[in-house]
């Protein structure tokens, strides 16, 4: 399968109407729709637009494959969760991306911080279960349980691949130091979406000793080695969508217009060439 599919973090104020004719000037399978607070979707309305929305993108030939929750989704039993499975259910979205457990190394334990979390990612696989939904983390660096494969193992082992699964990340891989052959490896029964972005990480000056930044750049500028991502991604036949992030904030309406349509060709040229064949 392998559709890509561009996140819609970034497309706060379009309409749906405004997505059909943007994702087909892209020339892309699909959204990642974000459902957050102020997007034409939001966990408000999720049950009276999300089925619409869908209907509407597929008319037009694109896919909604997964949903991005708010990053404080965390918890099975939270207000917003019932009607969003529900929603997903009957628009037949089958992937939601769950927000980030945060983790402070100097005020909490690790591992009962791991252990919190898996006791909430037991009652998502249950969920998951009745409404058909797979319930995905993702790795993200930098204050967060699960930054890359190895520590999202510590949450994710023993549950139901079916209804529980890995996102993983070669941008926040990168800057976690973790090769993303290795890491695809330990998740590799759980991966079901996969993002395609870039990242640059440069060092800096921080009182006397160093430090590292970063900055998400355009696909193949950074540091990210996409020849080992995607023909890693073929050799564990990975069929989830590939989620573009183009997370490009503070330029204007046409350039971030050209980056995204750029992301797409990127994506598809690689898609192409591991993937298609």
């Amino acid at each position: 399968m392998n559709e890509i599919i561009v996140f819609t973090k970034l497309l706060k104020n379009k309409s749906v109407a405004e997505l059909v004719a943007a994702g087909q000037a892209w020339g892309l399978d699909g959204y990642d729709l974000c459902v957050r607070p102020g997007y034409v979707v939001n966990p408000d309305n999720i049950l009276e637009t999300l089925a619409q929305a869908v209907k509407t993108l597929s008319a037009a030939g694109l896919s909604a494959p997964m949903v991005t929750a708010s990053i404080d989704l965390l918890y099975p039993d939270q207000p917003a969760v019932a009607a969003m499975l529900r929603a997903m259910d009957g628009a037949n979205v089958r992937l939601l991306k769950l927000g980030y457990f945060p983790f402070d190394p100097l005020t909490q334990d690790y591992w009962q911080a791991v252990s919190q979390a898996r006791k909430a990612l037991a009652g998502w696989e249950e969920l998951g279960k009745a409404h058909q939904v797979k319930i995905c983390y993702h790795t993200h660096s930098r204050g967060f349980l699960g930054l890359n494969c190895a520590a999202l193992m510590h949450l994710l082992d023993g549950f139901n691949p079916r209804h529980i699964g890995a996102f993983i990340d070669p941008v926040h891989l990168v800057i976690e130091g973790e090769e993303f052959p290795v890491g695809a490896a330990m998740v590799q029964q759980y991966l079901s979406i996969a993002s395609v972005k870039d990242v640059m990480l440069r060092r800096v000056e921080a009182g006397g000793h160093s430090a590292v930044e970063f900055e998400v750049v355009p696909c193949g500028t950074g540091m990210v080695n996409f020849d080992s991502v995607f023909s890693t991604l073929r050799r564990v036949n990975f069929q989830g969508p590939l989620t573009v992030h183009c997370e490009f904030e503070n330029i204007g309406e046409p350039e971030f217009t050209n980056l995204v349509h750029r992301e797409v060709d990127f994506a598809q040229v690689y898609k192409r060439r591991y993937l298609s064949q």
